[in-house]
């Protein structure tokens, strides 16, 4: 099938990456002739395990080329795809812009009938937005649909969740509309659920804020267990084993960060009120989110008293592992905070440190790997559970320490082993351990 993919960046490249793979001919578009040209190259500008590989293979087999002719993409193609970014805007709608600048110029170049879907996370009534922009810039009279598929990648393992996912979710028109994209997404073999457009959109903004809504629930109890001595990873896993509720998005940390939750649930509430309804639960839980960073910085200023002029090595940036993505990244928040109050900083991320330079003061100092975080540091703070950092030298980390506190938001260690090394050690939802030594 033809297909055109507009806009490369996570979910537009992975998607026009798969769909070429299984074997279609794709055709990914952008506005940004750098990017474009980096992509020819086989320069990717996202890190996502397994992605440059697949590209790579496939623009050297000629089953997915990169232009910024959208005109000539939109031609050729049988399938166009939305793929755009969709920002919050400031009163916590979503900002469609982009969208409608492309649907724009999908309508002045359509030459004959053409599925047009959209791929980006949009709230309820985009696809007859869409449609209404089409028709109305139209300059050719010619027959289209608009019809919504949401994706449910998770950053990190995004090629694996393309190949196996828990569902197709296509929300179409008519059923026969319906049927190219399962031609699609057919050698997927996976679980196709076909619904009309409005419901589709609700079906990706209602998952995402019910995992929210998860993790913001696990960390207030979180918050209870450090008052009364329990474990969280024992309870979240005491929980997780009973089938209605399962295992996912129940780890205690700072809360939901990312490109996704944390606009999604904010557009939810908007579209909720926008219809006159009031998602109260929805409120709760992005309160809970926003109140995380706050209550961690006091429990390291409870620990160590004032930060001025203290060390702090930080052990990770992006928001979650295997990815180099920052948006809405704790680390941020914590390293700015602390910063304010005259911290100073020696940091280290396997992927991500070059994005998180813009976003963190500019006296932080960027290390190679753990061991020269941890140099004469007041103390270590783990942001991200990078594998890597599960499996440090503990005894080396220290020795190089100049007070053997860490603080860990990810809960990568065990309670009995920091008591055995004599770290001094503050997690989440667990006991705070006093050094002996």
């Amino acid at each position: 099938m033809k297909v055109c993919v507009i806009g490369t960046g996570y979910v537009g490249l992975v998607t026009g990456a798969v769909f070429a793979d299984l074997g279609n001919d794709v055709i990914c578009v952008d506005n940004n002739k750098e990017k474009v040209e980096k992509l020819k190259k086989g320069i990717m500008p996202i890190y996502e395990p397994g992605l440059e590989e697949m590209v790579r293979h496939n623009y050297e087999d000629k089953r997915i080329s990169f232009t910024g002719d959208l005109g000539d993409a939109v031609r050729k193609s049988d399938v166009i795809f939305i793929a755009v970014g969709t920002p919050p805007a400031a009163d916590g709608s979503t900002d469609l812009s982009f969208v409608e600048a492309v649907a724009k110029e999908i309508a002045a170049h359509i030459d004959k009938y053409k599925i047009i879907v959209n791929k980006s996370t949009v709230p309820p009534g985009t696809g007859e937005f869409v449609r209404n922009v089409i028709e109305k810039n139209k300059r050719h009279q010619v027959d289209f649909d608009v019809v919504s598929n949401p994706e449910f990648l998770k950053e990190g393992s995004a090629i694996r969740d393309s190949y196996n996912p828990d569902r197709v979710v296509i929300g179409a028109p008519s059923q026969n509309i319906a049927m190219a994209l399962v031609e699609l997404y057919a050698p997927l073999e996976a679980p196709m659920l076909i619904t009309d457009v409005a419901s589709a959109e609700m079906i990706k903004y209602a998952s995402n804020a019910f995992l929210a809504t998860k993790i913001s629930f696990i960390n207030a109890v979180a918050n209870i267990c450090e008052r009364i001595g329990a474990d969280v990873g024992l309870v979240a896993k005491g929980m997780g084993s009973d089938k209605r509720i399962g295992k996912e998005f129940l780890m205690a940390g700072l809360g939901y960060g990312g490109s996704c939750f944390p606009k999604d649930t904010l557009s939810l509430i908007h579209t909720s009120q926008k219809f006159g309804e009031d998602f109260h639960i929805l409120h709760s839980v992005v309160k809970t989110n926003e109140e995380r960073t706050p209550r961690f910085i006091s429990r390291i200023k409870e620990t160590i008293g004032s930060v001025k002029g203290k060390k702090f090595g930080v052990l990770g940036l992006a928001f979650k592992p295997d990815t180099d993505d920052m948006r809405d990244a704790k680390s941020v928040e914590v390293i700015n905070e602390l910063h304010k109050e005259g911290a100073k900083f020696a940091v280290y991320d396997p992927i991500s440190m070059d994005n998180a330079k813009s976003m963190i003061p500019k006296d932080v100092e960027y290390m190679e790997n753990a061991s020269e975080v941890a140099k004469g540091a007041d103390a270590l703070i783990i942001m991200t559970e990078w594998k890597e950092f599960q499996g440090l030298n503990l005894e080396e980390i220290k020795a190089a320490m100049k007070r053997p506190l860490i603080l860990d938001v990810r809960n990568i260690y065990t309670l009995d082993r920091m008591e055995r090394l004599g770290f001094e050690y503050v997690s989440i939802g667990r006991r705070p351990l006093v050094s002996k030594n």
